[in-house]
């Protein structure tokens, strides 16, 4: 039986127009720019729609964190090799879409939830890599620090390219001991 009513979520083109132009506004202007009546303005979609489903700039910022994920890179069971798979697709990520400009706005805005959620999408198929290799939850958690904190603190804190090569380093030497043990 099909009941009348609002659809319970937008239509994909609206989605697409309203968190294009969110992220957009949020590149140039911040969090603080995400507000409804603002993406009214720049979208032209109406401002109750904008409302009903992004009432607040914590939703905007929600919803582009639903649509930022990649998938993981294609794995080949070889921890080294799926390892430096991973790190090449995080650099990219950081070099060539808006990953680092989001988690910024995510610190400005205070908005930790959102921020430890992201980070977590970001780190989580290097935990996968590991898990599946059947490393131990500790030294996962030690490994993925080891590989991807001085990238994010690269492309982060210090606005500059990631270092990949020390990234895959230390993928070789983290393999290396694993393999010792």
């Amino acid at each position: 039986m099909t009941r009348t009513g609002r659809p319970a979520g937008p239509a994909t083109e609206t989605t697409t127009v309203v968190l294009t132009a969110a992220l957009q506004l949020l590149l140039a202007e911040g969090a603080a720019a995400l507000t409804p009546q603002r993406l009214h303005t720049v979208t032209g979609v109406s401002r109750s729609t904008i409302y009903r489903h992004w009432p607040t700039p914590h939703d905007v910022l929600a919803a582009l964190i639903d649509v930022a994920p990649l998938g993981p890179a294609e794995r080949t069971g070889d921890l080294a090799h799926d390892l430096h798979a991973e790190v090449d697709l995080l650099c990219n990520r950081l070099r060539d879409r808006p990953v680092a400009a989001l988690l910024q706005a995510l610190t400005a805005a205070a908005e930790a939830e959102l921020r430890h959620r992201y980070v977590g999408d970001l780190l989580a198929p290097f935990h996968d890599v590991l898990r599946a290799a059947g490393v131990a939850t500790a030294q996962r958690e030690d490994a993925v620090a080891a590989i991807v904190s001085p990238l994010l603190v690269d492309a982060l804190l210090l606005d500059r390219p990631t270092a990949r090569t020390r990234a895959h380093r230390t993928v070789d030497e983290l393999a290396t001991r694993l393999a010792r043990a």
